[in-house]
C-alpha cells in the first residue's frame, strides 16, 4: 500500500506540475528546495530523521547485528513477512536484531541512501526516479514483495464509470505522487478519452466515502482499500491498472537498500534476505495466523479485515515464480520505457543499474 492521505483538497491547477507511483500505493516525495541538490536535500532530511543509523561491519561473536528497515508507510498485510520473521525468530535465528520502523521526515529513499536505514520499502517508480535525478542516490533494489502490480482505479459503481474512457469531465482524488498523472494521461489518450478534461485534486483522507458524492475515480490497492469497501459492503467498479498498459504491471512495493550496505555488508544483507524469505513464506502457507502475528503489531486493523486481505496476498507475493523476491530486466524495462515516454523521467536507465537478485535466497 502506498497512499498517505492529506489533508486538503486542492484544484487541478495546484497539481499541475504534480504526477505519482502505484502501490497502495501508490509515501510522499520530498523535494529539494530551489537551489539545493539532491544530496544536499538527503542530508537534510537524514539530520531531521529518526531512525538508527546502520553500523559498520559486522556485530561481535555472539551479538546480534543490529539492522533498521524504514517501511514506505503504517504497515500493512505488504509487510507481513518481515513482521512473522522478526516474531517468530527467523531475523534473530540469523544473528541480527531487526527493527522496523515507519517513515519520518523525508521519502524513505533518501534516508536509506544517507544511512538511517539499513533496508526501506520503496516502488519500482521511486527508484528509477531516484537514480536518474541530476543528483543520484545511491541505493539498489534487492527484493520485490509481490511479484505483479495489485493497484487499479476505482469508482463508485452506481455512476456507470467503468473504463478510463469514462474519467473525461470527471474528478480523480490522489495522493500527487510522481507519475500520477502520467499513468492517468496515458490510460485516458489510450481509451480514446482528452485527458485535459480530467480535475485531479489531493485525496482529503476520508476515504472511499467521497467516491458517492464529492469525486468520481480513486487509485485503490487491492489489498487493502478494497478490502476495506468489501467489508463496508461499499460497491465499487475497479479496474487494475495492468490490465489498462501491461507496462504499469510494474514491482511495488520492493526492498532496498544503500550502495555502501550492498558493498560493505554483503553477508548480512544475505541473512535479512534469507530470514524475511521465511517470513514471507509462512504467510503464504498460513495467512490466518500471518494475520494474527501482524494484528499484535499493527492493532488498529481489525482481524478480519487483516485475514482477507492476507488471504488474497497469499497467492500473489510469489505469483508466476518460484523463487521469493526475484526480479526481471523486462519489468524494470518496460516501466522505464514508459516513464520516459510519458516524461516522468528525463532518460532511460539499464535494470542493471535498479536492481539486483545476487543477494536473495537460491
Amino acid at each position: 500500500m502506498k497512499k498517505k492521505p492529506i489533508t486538503a483538497l486542492l484544484t487541478a491547477g495546484l497539481l499541475a506540475a504534480g504526477t505519482l507511483a502505484g502501490c497502495a500505493a501508490p509515501a510522499e516525495e520530498t523535494a529539494a528546495p530551489s537551489g539545493e541538490s539532491a544530496a544536499q536535500a538527503a542530508e537534510t532530511a537524514a539530520q531531521e530523521a529518526d531512525g538508527k543509523a546502520s553500523a559498520d561491519g559486522s556485530a561481535p561473536d555472539g551479538e546480534l547485528e543490529d539492522v533498521t528497515v524504514i517501511l514506505d508507510y503504517t504497515a500493512n498485510t505488504n509487510h507481513t513477512g518481515m513482521y512473522v520473521a522478526l516474531d517468530q525468530g527467523y531475523y534473530e535465528e540469523a544473528g541480527l536484531n531487526v527493527n522496523i520502523i515507519e517513515p519520518t521526515e523525508g521519502a524513505t529513499e533518501t534516508l536509506i541512501a544517507v544511512g538511517k536505514g539499513d533496508f526501506g520499502i520503496s516502488y519500482q517508480e521511486d527508484v528509477t526516479i531516484a537514480l536518474t535525478s541530476a543528483d543520484p542516490l545511491p541505493i539498489k533494489a534487492i527484493a520485490t514483495l509481490i511479484q505483479h502490480n495489485t493497484s487499479g482505479f476505482v469508482t463508485y459503481a452506481d455512476k456507470d464509470i467503468t473504463s478510463p474512457a469514462d474519467f473525461e469531465g470527471k474528478t480523480y482524488a490522489g495522493w500527487g505522487g510522481p507519475g500520477e498523472a502520467a499513468v492517468l494521461e496515458a490510460v485516458m489518450t489510450q481509451a480514446g478519452a482528452d485527458f485535459s478534461t480530467l480535475n485531479m485534486v489531493i485525496s482529503d483522507g476520508s476515504g472511499f466515502e467521497a467516491l458517492k458524492d464529492r469525486v468520481d475515480v480513486m487509485w485503490f490497492f487491492e489489498a487493502w482499500d478494497n478490502v476495506q469497501c468489501q467489508l463496508n459492503d461499499f460497491p465499487i467498479n475497479y479496474m487494475p491498472v495492468r490490465d489498462l498498459d501491461p507496462r504499469l504491471d510494474y514491482y511495488t512495493p520492493i526492498i532496498i537498500a544503500s550502495d555502501e550496505t550492498l558493498a560493505e555488508r554483503p553477508e548480512m544483507v544475505r541473512q535479512f534476505l534469507s530470514a524475511t524469505q521465511k517470513g514471507y513464506l509462512y504467510a503464504i502457507e498460513h495467512p490466518d495466523e500471518a494475520a494474527e502475528i501482524l494484528n499484535k503489531y499493527v492493532p488498529d486493523y481489525s482481524l478480519e479485515m487483516l485475514q482477507i486481505s492476507q488471504n488474497y496476498l497469499a497467492d500473489k507475493y510469489m505469483e508466476d515464480t518460484d523463487r521469493w523476491g526475484v526480479m526481471k530486466d523486462e519489468v524494470w524495462d518496460h516501466y522505464t520505457q514508459f516513464m520516459a515516454e510519458y516524461g516522468i523521467i528525463d532518460t532511460e536507465i539499464p535494470a542493471a543499474d535498479c536492481y539486483t537478485n545476487e543477494f536473495l535466497p537460491e
